[in-house]
C-alpha cells in the first residue's frame, strides 16, 4: 500500500501540540498536588487546634477537681500530708521522733476526725509551700503561719486560731541595750540579724533595712545567735517564750523589741473545701475545750483565739 507523505508544516504542528498536551498534563497533577497539601495543612491546623482545646478542658477539670473535692481526695487515698517545718512549741520532735506541739497534736486529731492517718512533710524551702500545696506534696500547711495579705490571696486558709508577735532575741547579757523603746530600731540598724528564709521575720527585717541572712528556720536562727555568729534573730513571740530563758535550750537568750503583731492561720489549696472542715472542727474542739487543754499544755494558752 502507498503511504502519503506529511509536509514539514504538519509535522511542526504535531510536535507542537504534543508538548502543549504534555504541560497541561503536569500542571494538572502539580495543581492536585498542591490541593493535597493545603488540605494536609488545614487539617493539621485543625487537629493542633483540637488538641489544644482539649488540654485546655483537661486542665480546667483538674482545677475544678482541687476546688470542689479537695476533701474527698483526702479521703479517697487515706492520708492528710501536713507540710511543717521544726517549730517549738507548734512542730517539733520528742526524744523518739515523734512530731508534737500544739499543731502537731491538732492536725492529728483532725485527720483522725476525717478518717485518715496524718503524715508529717517538712517543707525544707518555706518560700515554696505554695508550690508544695499545689503540686500536691502536702496536703495542707499547718505550722504556724502567719495570715498575711500574700498568704491570704494564694491559699484557702482556716480562722486565725492563735494570736502572735514578731520580736527580737538577742543574749540576755546584752539586753539592756534595747532597753529604750524610743530608740530601739537606730539601736538595731547597727546588729546583723538571723532570720527564716519566707518568713513574716524576712519582711521585718527588710521593712526597716536590718542587716541579715535568711537561714532554714527560726531553730537555725536561734542557733546563730547562740553560737555568736549574728547578734540576733527575728523569731515569732510563741517560740521565743518556749525556747528562750530559764529552762529552755537558750537560758542565756531573751526577747526584747516587739515589731508587728500577727495571727496564725492553716493553709490548704486555694479553693479547698478542707478550710470549712476544718473551721468546723476548730470550733468543736474549742467548744469542748481541747484547744484549751493543748494551748495550756505547751505554755501558751493566753494567745490562743476563741472559735
Amino acid at each position: 500500500m502507498k503511504m502519503e507523505k506529511k509536509s514539514p508544516l504538519a509535522r511542526v504542528l504535531a510536535v507542537v501540540l504534543t508538548l502543549a498536551l504534555m504541560l497541561s498534563l503536569a500542571s494538572c497533577g502539580n495543581s492536585g498536588n498542591a490541593g493535597n497539601e493545603n488540605a494536609n495543612d488545614e487539617s493539621g491546623v485543625a487537629d493542633t487546634d483540637a488538641a489544644t482545646q482539649d488540654a485546655e478542658e483537661v486542665e480546667n477539670s483538674a482545677e475544678e477537681t482541687d476546688a470542689a473535692s479537695d476533701l474527698a481526695y483526702v479521703q479517697d487515698k487515706g492520708t492528710l500530708i501536713v507540710g511543717i517545718t521544726e517549730f517549738e512549741p507548734m512542730d517539733y520532735q520528742d526524744d523518739a521522733g515523734n512530731w508534737i506541739g500544739f499543731d502537731a497534736d491538732m492536725a492529728r486529731a483532725f485527720a483522725e476526725s476525717l478518717g485518715v492517718e496524718p503524715v508529717f512533710q517538712i517543707i525544707t524551702d518555706w518560700d515554696n509551700k505554695v508550690f508544695e500545696l499545689k503540686g500536691r506534696t502536702v496536703d495542707v500547711v499547718w505550722n504556724g503561719m502567719t495570715l498575711t495579705e500574700e498568704v491570704l490571696s494564694s491559699l484557702e486558709c482556716s480562722r486565725a486560731y492563735f494570736n502572735n508577735a514578731q520580736v527580737v532575741v538577742v543574749p540576755a547579757a546584752s539586753s539592756a541595750a534595747y532597753a529604750n523603746p524610743e530608740a530601739t530600731i537606730e539601736d538595731l540598724s547597727a546588729a546583723t540579724f538571723a532570720v527564716e528564709s519566707g518568713s513574716t521575720g524576712q519582711t521585718q527585717a527588710e521593712e526597716n533595712n536590718f542587716n541579715y541572712t535568711a537561714v532554714a528556720d527560726q531553730a537555725t536562727a536561734l542557733l546563730e545567735v547562740a553560737s555568736g555568729t549574728a547578734d540576733a534573730a527575728i523569731i515569732d513571740y510563741l517560740m521565743a517564750r518556749a525556747m528562750t530563758g530559764e529552762g529552755t535550750s537558750y537560758a542565756d537568750l531573751t526577747d526584747t523589741v516587739v515589731l508587728s503583731s500577727e495571727e496564725y492561720g492553716v493553709g490548704f489549696r486555694k479553693g479547698s473545701d478542707m478550710a470549712e472542715a476544718l473551721n468546723n472542727f476548730f470550733h468543736d474542739a474549742y467548744q469542748d475545750g481541747t484547744m484549751q487543754a493543748l494551748a495550756e499544755t505547751y505554755g501558751i494558752a493566753d494567745a490562743l483565739i476563741a472559735q
